[in-house]
């Protein structure tokens, strides 16, 4: 057993998580990892890989049972996302995108709004997290969605960019301003919106560099009207409940990425012990061993610190978003360096098709960028030392 597998095997999950995860890794060998190559080529949204986690109910670990969910633990969450991951970036993107949306209606929603929405969560509903602009990414501020109320409605006009499963999904957590708050801040507010709804349109979808197969769509508001009731705490409170909703997104990107960077290292482990140059495996060059030592150990470390995060979160902490931007941004930059590293280790064969480090280096690249770039994770990291 080496020490990335000896660290798998210390992750604190109940008999139970135990169980859900084997199902998991079950469905990432079987199904996901050998559509995974196919759904990069074509770019098509992968119907039958949703339809084999929703068979599972993987979607109900994280809504309440009261809601028709079975909650397990972030520990088991952020083990499957990276279990998926590593079998399908695409996959990955949009089941943890169903979390990242919906945390915040557990979170921070009225009674209402989640006898109304968990319950289709927990059944298998695909959620969009829709806080992008083209004029507003880092800085969510600058979004010009506006939220205005007429009686018992709201009316959203505006328009977003960059939407995971815009295109496809049954439900939005939708990030506007409300009309006559004027301080850009205090503006910020947020509601649900439902699939059909008059006015909400898809204007198109990206063609990507990686993960292709995870739409990405831009979307519009044109006079859509919602029950006040759809609005998730007070007008204003939306920076609060992104801020609260990013601090458990970002250690599920860095789960997403260390999947990514787990299967390069494997593909490129395997390859180069096999392998002959001169004579020799090119694992016993000393130039190799050199560069898979620094794979090796980058990967344990952020991996023992994501399951440091995740025992923040089932433990119940509220204060750790610096602890979560360093996971971020340490995971996903491995994650870069490592399917590069994977990709040179393989030599031509690496930048070829046929083997799955071409692909995997294209699919790391996105999460240094979405959930906050790595360079606003630095300076969120940095101004915390700074003595008030």
């Amino acid at each position: 057993m080496n020490v990335l597998e000896r660290l798998d095997a210390r992750v604190k999950l109940g008999d139970e998580e135990r169980m859900v995860l084997d199902s998991v890794q079950k469905l990432a060998n079987e199904q996901l990892a050998p559509r995974a190559a196919q759904y990069d080529r074509s770019g098509e949204f992968p119907w039958d890989n949703v339809k084999a986690i929703n068979e599972l109910g993987l979607n109900a670990m994280f809504v309440p049972e009261e809601y028709g969910g079975a909650p397990l633990s972030f520990a088991c969450y952020v083990s499957c996302v990276k279990t998926i991951s590593e079998a399908c970036a695409s996959t990955g993107i949009i089941w943890a995108t169903n979390f990242h949306a919906a945390k915040p209606i557990v979170q921070y929603g009225s009674p209402a709004l989640k006898e109304k929405f968990l319950p289709r969560v927990a059944e298998g509903a695909l959620v969009a997290l829709a806080i992008t602009e083209p004029n507003a990414g880092s800085d969510a501020t600058g979004m010009t969605t506006s939220f205005r109320e007429e009686g018992d409605e709201i009316v959203i006009n505006g328009g977003k960019t960059f939407i995971t499963n815009g295109d496809v999904a049954d439900i939005y957590l939708l990030f506007g301003k409300w009309s006559g708050i004027n301080d850009p801040k205090k503006a910020i507010s947020v509601l649900i919106l439902e699939k059909g709804t008059p006015g909400l349109s898809v204007l198109g979808t990206e063609h990507k560099m990686g993960t292709r197969a995870s739409s990405t769509a831009t979307i519009s508001f044109e006079n859509c009207r919602v029950p006040r009731s759809n609005l998730m705490g007070e007008p204003g409170e939306g920076l609060k409940i992104l801020f609260g909703s990013l601090n458990r997104s970002r250690p599920s990107v860095a789960a997403h990425a260390l999947g990514i960077a787990r299967a390069a290292f494997e593909d490129a482990v395997a390859y180069i012990n096999e392998r002959k140059q001169s004579g020799r495996r090119i694992i016993e060059f000393q130039g190799v061993q050199f560069m898979l030592a620094d794979m090796a150990s980058e990967l344990a470390l952020c991996e023992s610190w994501l399951w440091r995060v995740a025992e923040m979160v089932d433990s119940g902490e509220q204060d750790f978003g610096i602890e979560a931007s360093i996971l971020k941004m340490r995971a996903t930059d491995a994650a870069m360096r490592i399917s590069t590293d994977a990709v040179q280790l393989l030599g031509g064969y690496g930048y070829c098709s046929d083997y799955r480090v071409e692909r995997l280096m294209r699919d790391a690249k996105i999460t240094q960028i979405w959930e906050g770039t790595n360079q606003v994770h630095r300076q969120l990291i940095g101004r915390s030392f700074i003595e008030k």
